[in-house]
C-alpha cells in the first residue's frame, strides 16, 4: 500500500460531476471551498495485499452475523439501546426470516497501513454512503489514467445481480420506491439512492421515487402511501432504522412491517434485523466473542477498563454517522463515562500518509467482498470534511 501524488486531470470536476459525483467539493467552516474528490493522489496496493484484504472482509461479514445471531438468540437488545420490546420483536422476527427479505450491502471501515494486520473500526449495514464515488467514478478515473491496471471493484455489476436474484422477493404488481430525506442539504443521500435506483432499474426492477417526507398514511386502509395515494409495498430507504422506529409514524411502521412472513403491508430494504450490524455495540459483542482475534480490536460498553492505562481509546456513540461524537482519549487520561451509551475501543490511530490519515471502506454485497473507497482526513476522527482517494491495483 503506498500513496502516490499525480496531476489532476483538466477539468475533473465537470468529469466526475457526469459520471455521478453531484458534490466534488465540501465547503469548509470558513467558507472556503476544497475537493472532496481528490485525486492529486491515489493509493497503490498489490494483488495479493488486496486478495488477503477481500478474505478479511468476508471473515469480519460472517463473525458479524454469528454475533447478530448471539444477540437475538440471547435477548440482548438492551446492550444496543433497544428497550422498545415491540422494536425487539421485529427486529428478532426480521433475522429469523432474513433468508426470504431483500437485503443488499454494507460497508466495513478498516484501520490498514499495509504492514499489519487489518482492523475492523465500524461496520455500517444499514444506511453506508460513500458508494457513488467508490462504485463509479474511481473506475473511470482508473480507466483514464492507468489503461491495463485493476481496481478492487465489482461493485456495479454486483448491485445489479443482487437486484436481480432477489427480485423474487418483492412483493409483485407494484414498484421498488428509492427513498431519502429532502433535509439532506448536501445532497449525498439523494445522489445514493440515485444510484443504487439505477442499478435496480438495470437489473429490470419497476421502481419509483419518493421522499421520506411524502410517504403518507391512508386510515382507512391502514397502510402507507405515495403521493399519489397508492400503497407502498416495497421501499429502500437511505434513514436510519432508529429513526424510522422513533418518529411519529413509529407505531404505523411497526403494526405494517412486513418481515417476509406475508403478515405486513411494507417492505423495507435494508431489513429490520440490520439495526444489529450498524450498532458500535456490536463491537464489543465481537471482542467478547472473539477475544484476540488479530482483526479486532479489544472494545467495551462499560468503560475503556485497561485501555485507558494501556493503548488509550476512542469512545463512539452507539448510533452515530461521520464520526458525529465521537472522541479521543490518549493513554493515562481518567476514564470519565459519557452520558450517553457508548462503546469504548481501542485507540488505534488512523495511519499518517504524508499528513494524512486514512481509512478503508471496504464494501461488501450480499455478504461478499465487492469493492474499496478511501477517505483521508487531517485528524484522528474521519468526518464530513474527509476527501475520497482513487485507488489501483498495480
Amino acid at each position: 500500500m503506498e500513496r502516490r501524488t499525480i496531476e489532476p486531470r483538466p477539468g475533473w470536476q465537470e468529469t466526475v460531476e457526469e459520471q455521478g459525483l453531484i458534490y466534488p467539493l465540501t465547503r469548509y467552516p470558513d467558507g472556503s471551498l476544497r475537493p472532496y474528490w481528490d485525486e492529486s493522489a491515489y493509493y497503490a496496493f498489490s494483488l495479493d495485499e488486496v486478495e488477503a484484504l477481500e478474505e478479511v472482509v468476508e471473515e469480519l461479514h460472517r463473525m458479524c452475523l454469528e454475533a447478530a445471531d448471539h444477540i437475538v438468540t440471547t435477548g440482548r437488545f438492551a446492550d444496543l439501546g433497544i428497550t422498545d420490546p415491540r422494536i425487539a420483536e421485529a427486529v428478532a422476527e426480521a433475522w429469523h426470516r432474513r433468508a426470504e427479505l431483500p437485503s443488499l450491502y454494507g460497508r466495513f471501515d478498516l484501520r490498514y497501513d499495509g504492514t499489519g494486520p487489518a482492523k475492523l473500526l465500524e461496520y455500517n449495514a444499514d444506511t453506508p454512503t460513500s458508494l457513488v464515488e467508490a462504485a463509479s467514478p474511481q473506475w473511470f478515473w482508473m480507466e483514464e489514467r492507468f489503461p491495463g491496471a485493476d481496481q478492487w471493484n465489482s461493485l456495479h455489476e454486483r448491485l445489479i445481480d443482487a437486484w436481480r436474484k432477489q427480485a423474487a422477493l418483492l412483493p409483485p404488481g407494484s414498484p421498488l420506491y428509492f427513498a431519502h430525506s429532502s433535509a439532506d442539504e448536501l445532497g449525498e443521500d439523494l445522489m445514493t439512492v440515485a444510484y443504487l435506483k439505477e442499478t435496480a432499474e438495470q437489473a429490470g426492477l419497476d421502481t419509483d421515487w419518493i421522499s421520506m417526507e411524502e410517504i403518507g398514511w391512508d386510515r382507512l386502509s391502514r397502510r402507507f402511501v405515495d403521493n399519489r395515494l397508492r400503497f407502498i409495498r416495497s421501499i429502500f430507504k437511505l434513514y436510519p432504522w432508529e429513526w424510522l422506529t422513533t418518529d411519529r409514524f413509529a407505531d404505523h411502521v411497526l403494526a405494517t412491517l412486513d418481515n417476509g412472513g406475508g403478515t405486513g403491508s411494507t417492505l423495507w430494504i435494508e431489513p429490520a434485523w440490520k439495526m444489529l450490524l450498524s450498532n458500535k455495540a456490536l463491537l464489543a459483542i465481537l471482542w467478547e466473542l472473539h477475544p484476540g482475534h488479530p482483526h479486532l480490536l479489544p472494545a467495551y460498553l462499560d468503560g475503556p477498563r485497561e485501555l485507558a492505562d494501556s493503548t488509550g481509546w476512542v469512545a463512539k456513540p452507539l448510533l452515530g454517522r461521520e464520526g458525529a461524537g465521537v472522541t479521543v482519549h490518549e493513554r493515562g487520561t481518567a476514564p470519565v463515562l459519557r452520558d450517553e451509551p457508548c462503546c469504548y475501543q481501542q485507540l488505534a490511530p488512523l495511519p499518517d500518509f504524508d499528513g494524512n490519515h486514512v481509512v478503508l471502506g471496504t464494501w461488501v454485497v450480499e455478504g461478499e467482498s465487492a469493492g474499496l473507497g478511501i477517505r483521508e482526513s487531517s485528524g484522528l476522527v474521519t468526518d464530513e470534511y474527509a476527501r475520497f482517494l482513487p485507488h489501483v491495483i498495480l
